[in-house]
C-alpha cells in the first residue's frame, strides 16, 4: 500500500510560539495565502520516473471541465479529484505543471498549496484520515501552447491530447501514474461550431450562446496516460462493431470520404482480436485521426489517436497500415484494459501489441512471423545493450521522456512472448493470454504477475526461463531454434 513520507511539517516546527502560528495559518487561510514553504515532490517509486504519482491516497474518479477558447492561449479548467486516504495525510501531492493554479479546495475547505518541480503539494485545513474518503477541487489553467514534452498536441484546428508516458500531469492535476487507474468524466466548453470528443460514451451536450458543452464518461477505469479529448473541426462517423459494439470514427471534415476505406476496416479488425484474446474490453472503439505530425500513434483508451499523414498517403501498403491500426486496437486489451504496474513492465504494452501486430501482417500480408522473430534475435543483443533487457529498461535519456520506448520493448517484447510459445507450446500460449486478460481485467499487472498466470496455465515452473528473458543482458537461446544467432551490432532501425 503507499504511504506518506516523513512527519508533518507542522509537527516539526512546533515551539512555544505555537499560539502565534495557528493565528497565523488561520489568517492566511482566510486569505487564500500560499502552502508552507516546506514542500517537496513525492512519487510511487518508479523505477523510471522517481517522481511520478503520490503516495497515501487512491482515486476513485476524475471530473474535468476545460474552456477552450483557441490553441493559442490557456484554457481555464477545474479539476475534481474523489479520492480515499490510504494513510493519515495532513498533506497530499498531486502531479500537475504547465498551468495556474488559482484555487484549491479540500472536502469544500479552502487549502493551502504550492508548487514543487512538477508536484502541487496541498495542505488542507483539517488532516485526512486514513481510509477516509476525500474530495479536492483544483481551479487552474491548462497550456498548450508548449507541446514538446506532451499533453496537449496543437492541431491545426484544435487540440488532441498525447500523455504517454508521463504527460497527463502537463494538462491537469492527477496521480500520474498507471498504477492507479481511476475513472473519468470530461466536460469541454468550445464554440459550438466545432466537435469535442473524448474517452467513453457521450453524456450531453448543451448549447448556450455561441458555445457548446460537451460530456464523456467512461465506463472502466483508465490510467491518466490515456486520457483523450480531441477539439477541432471534425466529423464523427459511427458503425456497429462484434455484438452490436459502439464504433466511432473522429475525422477531419475533408477527409470524411478519403480515410473511409481505412476506418470502415475497423469492425473486422476488433473482430479478429476477439477471436484471439476473447470479447473486447470497454464500451466502445474508434480512431481519431488528428491534422498534427507527431511521429507516432497512440492507444489512447476507447479511441486511438493517429496522424492524419498515414491515411492520406499512396505509397504504404495496405497490410502495414492496417498491422499499425491492429497495433493499436491490440493495446485496448494489453496496456489499456490491462495497465502497467510501473514502467519497467512496459514490454507488456508493446511486446504484445507488435506480437498481434506481426500476427495480422501474416494475415492480410503474409508476411511471416517466424521470419520477423527471427529477424528480431538477430538484432535483440544489440537492443538489450542500447537499452537494457526487455523488463529492466534502460531511464529515458535526458530531456527525452518518451526514449522508454525502443526497439526492446516493441520486437524484443514480442520475441519474449515468441520464445515463450515456443516453450509451452501454442495452445497454451492461447489460453494465457485470454487468462491474462480476464485475471487483470481493469487493473494495473506486473511482469512477476505474467510470470505466474504463466505458470500456473502451462502447468511449467517458468520464472528461471522468463527470468533470463526478460532480464539477463545477453538474449537467451531460441527453445526449438538452435541456429538463430544474435548480431553484434546495433541495427539502425527495428527489425
Amino acid at each position: 500500500m503507499p504511504h506518506s513520507s516523513g512527519k508533518p511539517a507542522s509537527v516539526r516546527r512546533r515551539s512555544v510560539r505555537r499560539r502565534a502560528v495557528l493565528a497565523a495559518a488561520v489568517s492566511a487561510l482566510l486569505v487564500g495565502a500560499a502552502a508552507p514553504p516546506t514542500t517537496s515532490p513525492q512519487g510511487v517509486g518508479d523505477r523510471l520516473f522517481p517522481d511520478l504519482g503520490n503516495p497515501g491516497y487512491e482515486v476513485a474518479a476524475y471530473d474535468i471541465a476545460f474552456d477552450y477558447r483557441g490553441n493559442d492561449r490557456p484554457l481555464d479548467a477545474v479539476t475534481t479529484i474523489a479520492a480515499r486516504a490510504t494513510t493519515g495525510l495532513d498533506r497530499l501531492n498531486l502531479d500537475f505543471s504547465n498551468g495556474t493554479v488559482r484555487s484549491v479546495t479540500v472536502n469544500g475547505m479552502p487549502a493551502k498549496f504550492a508548487s514543487a518541480k512538477e508536484d502541487l503539494v496541498v495542505t488542507p485545513s483539517v488532516a485526512l484520515p486514513a481510509e477516509g474518503l476525500f474530495t479536492v477541487v483544483v481551479r487552474h489553467t491548462s497550456d498548450p501552447r508548449n507541446s514538446k514534452d506532451g499533453g496537449w498536441i496543437r492541431t491545426k484546428d484544435g487540440l488532441v491530447m498525447a500523455n504517454q508516458a508521463d504527460a497527463a500531469h502537463r494538462v491537469f492535476p492527477c496521480n500520474d501514474h498507471p498504477s492507479d487507474k481511476a475513472r473519468f468524466t470530461f466536460r469541454v466548453t468550445a464554440p459550438k461550431a466545432l466537435t469535442v470528443v473524448a474517452n467513453g460514451l457521450p453524456a450531453g451536450r448543451a448549447v448556450r450562446g455561441a458555445n457548446a458543452t460537451w460530456a464523456y464518461r467512461g465506463e472502466h477505469p483508465m490510467a491518466t496516460e490515456l486520457a483523450q479529448v480531441s477539439i477541432g473541426r471534425s466529423v464523427v462517423v459511427h458503425r456497429t462493431g462484434p455484438h452490436g459494439l459502439p464504433v466511432r470514427d473522429v475525422v477531419p471534415v475533408a477527409d470524411r470520404q478519403r480515410v473511409e476505406k481505412w476506418t470502415s476496416k475497423t469492425p473486422e479488425q476488433i473482430a479478429w482480436m476477439e477471436g484471439k484474446v476473447g470479447p473486447y474490453p470497454f464500451e466502445n472503439y474508434g480512431m481519431l485521426i488528428a491534422d498534427a505530425s507527431t511521429g507516432f500513434e497512440l492507444e489512447t483508451q476507447t479511441l486511438s489517436l493517429f496522424e492524419r499523414g498515414l491515411f492520406i498517403r499512396d505509397d504504404i501498403p495496405s497490410w502495414y497500415l492496417e498491422s499499425i491500426m491492429v497495433h493499436e486496437l491490440a493495446h485496448q486489451w494489453f496496456g489499456d484494459s490491462v495497465s502497467p504496474h510501473s514502467w519497467s513492465d512496459l514490454w507488456l504494452n508493446e511486446g504484445h501489441a507488435t506480437w498481434y501486430e506481426a500476427l495480422y501482417a501474416e494475415h492480410k500480408g503474409g508476411r511471416t512471423l517466424d521470419v520477423r522473430m527471427r529477424a528480431a534475435y538477430e538484432h535483440s543483443d544489440a537492443w538489450r545493450a542500447d537499452g537494457g533487457p526487455p523488463a529492466l529498461p534502460k531511464p529515458p535519456d535526458p530531456g527525452k521522456r518518451t526514449s522508454i520506448f525502443r526497439p526492446v520493448v516493441y520486437d524484443g517484447g514480442a520475441l519474449v512472448l515468441y520464445a515463450l510459445r515456443q516453450k509451452i507450446g501454442a495452445a497454451a500460449f492461447d489460453r494465457l493470454e485470454r487468462e491474462w486478460i480476464s485475471a487483470y481485467r481493469d487493473a494495473s499487472a506486473t511482469t512477476e504477475d505474467f510470470t505466474a498466470v504463466a505458470s500456473q496455465v502451462s502447468g511449467q515452473d517458468l520464472k528461471e526461463f522468463l527470468q533470463a528473458w526478460l532480464y539477463s543482458p545477453k538474449t537467451p537461446p531460441m527453445p526449438g531454434h538452435a541456429d538463430w544467432k544474435a548480431a553484434r551490432e546495433a541495427p539502425r532501425k527495428p527489425a
